[in-house]
């Protein structure tokens, strides 16, 4: 599943190259975290300012962690966000998230 957080936008029909892309649009931080848990997320597009206390850095830390703990798999992303500061926050947590995947791909292969 690709889910495309942000309160307000609606997600991009097709790709940088025209391709055809179809998103989920999650409108909230809660359920963006629901889908991450359950594994099923296999590309998220990130906006920061959600409009509700939470952001998608918020989405972004629980990534992090869950990369960490190897409870997850690997998640492609992307950032939408137009604020750069909340940008580079998601795009440091997202990296660091890589890095734990990386560092365990072999071993997170073999889990069951």
């Amino acid at each position: 599943m690709r889910i495309f957080l942000d309160d307000l936008r609606d997600a991009p029909l097709f790709d940088h190259f025209g391709v055809p892309v179809q998103w989920t649009v999650i409108r909230n931080v809660d359920e963006a975290i629901e889908l991450v848990r359950s594994g099923q997320v296999t590309a998220i597009s990130f906006d920061h300012d959600l409009g509700e206390g939470k952001t998608g850095y918020d989405v972004a830390l629980v990534i992090e962690q869950l990369a960490h703990d190897r409870l997850i798999p690997p998640i492609d992303y992307y950032i939408h966000s137009a604020n750069p500061v909340g940008a580079g926050n998601i795009n440091e947590a997202m990296k660091s998230a890589w890095r734990f995947w990386e560092r365990n791909w072999i071993k997170f292969d073999k889990l069951e």
